[in-house]
């Protein structure tokens, strides 16, 4: 009798011994699988595969139409980092300033925009020229109607010699500053006011509504047509010699800058506005660049202003990063 009885005790005993191992080896394959889970999940390690593409994406390739609604926080260094750089790079030319200087930048495959000065509200003078334009191509596509002879004629003249008088029958076309403020609010120019009576140059604007001038001449996504945008911008690539200065300066050799320049005294102190918004190609970037200046002692010198202005903006696209 007794030798079953201490064979059933061995049994008990060993089955209880493989209990305990198995028991032992699932809390150290637990705990295993937790040191793997915890080290792939670290930020030195984290891996992209299954990754939501928009926390992966960098904010340098942003798309023009602005920042992705789930990714602020890339966005704001992306922002950052341009302005840090931008702000550098016009520290030679702040230290030489002449009167006041607001400066916007947008590179175009990437949508990222830096701005001096963004809200600081200047007269057009003959910038508004563009604006003019593409009012008028803005009405002309509501209508279903082209351009008529006659309005090529005085748009070309307008955008190429920068003719005054062409600019001022054009004005009284789209229904002067009526008709400006309402193309204007179709092309998201918020903070700019147009020009009362006949006085268009007396418009008053910021780099931030001439950037969003330069990006509807450029975008798909614009409320102008393809046509429309290529009509306008082959006019500013063909302006005359003598009008070619400004933001072209910091073009790129052998490319073609789209460019409106704007030039007038101003005030009774007969101090100079000068401006200078266009579409530039700078060591492959395609660069959107507004500069606007007011208060210049002299023509030559708020144009060689604009120009250094212009030149700094297109360096600081090249390498935006903020200083540490």
């Amino acid at each position: 009798m007794r030798t079953p009885v201490r064979r059933r005790t061995a049994t008990i005993a060993t089955r209880g011994a493989a209990v305990i191992l198995a028991c032992c080896l699932a809390v150290a394959i637990s705990a295993a699988g937790f040191r793997l889970m915890s080290r792939a999940a670290s930020p030195g390690h984290a891996s992209t595969r299954g990754r939501r593409p928009d926390r992966t994406a960098p904010a340098s390739r942003l798309q023009p139409s602005g920042p992705h609604p789930h990714a602020p926080q890339q966005q704001a260094a992306q922002t950052c980092s341009a302005h840090a750089a931008l702000l550098a790079a016009l520290r030679p030319v702040l230290r030489h300033r002449t009167g006041a200087l607001a400066v916007g930048v947008t590179d175009v495959s990437t949508g990222v925009t830096a701005a001096y000065h963004s809200r600081q509200a200047f007269h057009t003078a003959s910038i508004v020229k563009a604006d003019i334009l593409a009012t008028l191509l803005l009405q002309l596509q509501n209508q279903h109607v082209p351009l008529s002879q006659y309005e090529q004629d005085l748009a070309t003249v307008m955008i190429e010699d920068s003719d005054n008088n062409a600019a001022s029958a054009l004005w009284n076309i789209i229904g002067a500053a009526a008709g400006l403020a309402a193309g204007d609010q179709v092309l998201r120019l918020r903070h700019t006011v147009p020009g009362q009576d006949y006085w268009w140059g007396l418009t008053s604007t910021t780099v931030t509504d001439q950037l969003r001038l330069l990006h509807a001449l450029t975008s798909r996504h614009s409320p102008l047509t393809g046509a429309s945008r290529r009509y306008e911008l082959t006019l500013m690539r063909n302006v005359e010699t003598g009008q070619n200065w400004g933001v072209t300066a910091a073009a790129g050799p052998h490319t073609r800058p789209a460019v409106k320049n704007g030039w007038m005294p101003d005030g009774p102190l007969g101090l100079w506005v000068i401006n200078s918004i266009g579409v530039v190609s700078h060591h492959g970037q395609h660069l959107l660049v507004a500069v606007l200046s007011s208060d210049q002692p002299s023509q030559q010198a708020g144009i060689q202003q604009v120009q250094a202005a212009a030149k700094a903006a297109a360096a600081a696209m090249a390498k935006p990063t903020c200083p540490r």
